[in-house]
């Protein structure tokens, strides 16, 4: 899809939403907590610096699994996250409809959309998964039953990159709240730590909640 297609696409969608033309179904993952514990939460994190990307790679995170029967991790957040998915034998979507949370964008494409990791693979690395065996990191990077995988617009996912909240955040600011939960949910879980400028952009962002 062309820049052009792309842009009237996310204007089209934001105008429709605007007007009530369509109930687009929200990405939704597991387990997002509620603002209170994901206040207590962050105040549990360590705060120190970030670790160094010496030794990281993508590929010490293992993703996609297969996830469920025939489908990979990819294919099962689409489903889950996607409106009247139809896929294939393989489990690859064929069609449907994705609206992307970051941005307000719907999607009719299937390789219009990113599966995102909310804590980006090297952002955990920098704050403790490079200690981790590859089975952990392989756990983290296909976790469906915590808020750290998400169906969004692809240039919107790439844009992010490896980004923590002290220098990305969603475009449609709405959305802060419920990403800062995501994000330190995922963070107390797997022990990661927060460095001081994510953590103040943190505490902003929850305070919206």
């Amino acid at each position: 899809m062309s820049k052009v297609n792309r842009t009237i696409g996310v204007l089209v969608a934001t105008a429709a939403l605007t007007f009530g033309f369509v109930s687009p179904a929200l990405a939704t993952p597991l387990n997002i907590p509620t603002a209170t514990v994901a206040k207590s939460e962050l105040a549990g994190l360590t705060v120190r610096a970030d670790g160094s990307m010496t030794g990281y790679s993508r590929d010490k995170f293992p993703h996609w699994i297969t996830k469920e029967g025939t489908c990979n991790t990819r294919e099962f957040v689409l489903k889950r996250d996607g409106t009247s998915v139809v896929t294939d034998s393989s489990c690859a979507a064929t069609s449907g409809r994705w609206f992307s949370p970051y941005d307000g964008a719907t999607w009719t494409a299937a390789s219009d959309v990113d599966i995102d990791h909310v804590v980006p693979l090297a952002a955990a690395w920098r704050s403790g998964a490079a200690s981790w065996t590859t089975t952990r990191r392989q756990q983290f990077a296909n976790d469906t039953d915590y808020p750290q995988l998400i169906a969004v617009t692809d240039n919107v996912n790439q844009a992010k990159g490896d980004q923590t909240p002290a220098t990305w955040k969603p475009p449609v600011t709405s959305y802060w709240c419920t990403y800062a939960k995501m994000w330190v949910h995922v963070k107390a879980k797997y022990s990661l730590s927060v460095n001081s400028a994510e953590k103040t952009e943190l505490t902003s962002m929850l305070g919206r909640c």
